[in-house]
């Protein structure tokens, strides 16, 4: 998912012709309160042509600009699939988005940036609406004081990936600010992966194919994954031994995610 400033429409474009998967407008962080009211207008507008990759971060509803946004968009034709929520503190927060937009609601995708967030993470994560939740390492490692780095947050992801896991919804990683720093988004990206994200945020095009890569399963994991999906349904669903290991139902959902990540890519 690549990031947008909402103040600047003539990015719009460029970012859909990049190959992230959807591409978020951004009416918070990267828009000066002074031009959030246009930003809001420029990028309601854009969503209004169809681009289903097209999606929007609205302000945080304890604002008075989110609570613009949300009223804005209750008046607007066309809402896009997903709707990115900073700093959601509680599953209240996501009821008053479904309750205003009503049975329009789309895909709603919590940020969880602070320590109260992340206490309730569980509740957010289970409540209607919620499609996915982000990790907003920025203002977490604010608040705990620490860089924005992988180690000082390591705890903190892992429990904001239980969360996801527990509701059964995608993970999806704060973006890694280091532009210039090609080996060090590998290797975040990396250890995002690893630790159960299942995507990565992008704030500049150059980082899209990265993090694409890192995800998306290789040919050969592919293929691992078909013939172990071929051996276990010949062994009807039972244990049995595949490449030296034991084949069972927990190891096969990670080869159905696999497949599954397949399909989305042909599509």
């Amino acid at each position: 998912m690549l990031f947008v400033p909402g103040s600047k429409p003539e990015r719009y474009g460029k970012a859909l012709a990049t190959s992230a998967d959807m591409v978020c407008i951004d009416l918070e962080d990267s828009v000066p309160e002074s031009g959030k009211a246009d930003a809001r207008t420029a990028a309601i507008a854009a969503i209004a042509e169809g681009d289903p990759r097209l999606i929007l971060r609205i302000n945080g509803m304890t604002t008075r600009a989110g609570l613009e946004d949300l009223l804005a968009l209750a008046d607007a034709a066309v809402l896009p699939a997903l709707i990115f929520v900073p700093m959601v503190e509680s599953a209240a927060q996501i009821a008053i988005i479904a309750s205003v937009l009503g049975e329009r609601t789309p895909g709603v995708v919590p940020l969880i940036e602070t320590v109260k967030g992340l206490r309730a993470a569980h509740e957010i994560a289970g409540a209607p609406c919620v499609a996915a939740m982000m990790f907003g390492g920025g203002d977490f490692a604010a608040e705990l004081g620490v860089a924005l780095a992988w180690e000082p947050l390591r705890s903190a992801r892992g429990a904001f990936v239980m969360a996801c896991a527990g509701a059964g919804i995608p993970a999806i990683d704060v973006p890694f600010i280091a532009l210039d720093d090609a080996e060090g988004l590998r290797s975040e990206t990396e250890a995002a992966k690893a630790l159960g994200f299942t995507g990565k945020a992008a704030i500049h095009p150059a980082q899209v194919d990265t993090i694409n890569a890192t995800f998306r399963p290789t040919a050969e994991q592919i293929a691992e994954a078909e013939e172990a999906q071929r051996v276990f349904d010949a062994a009807g669903g039972a244990a049995v031994r595949f490449n030296g290991r034991m084949l069972e139902a927990p190891i096969m959902r990670r080869y159905q995610r696999i497949l599954a990540m397949r399909s989305k890519q042909d599509a």
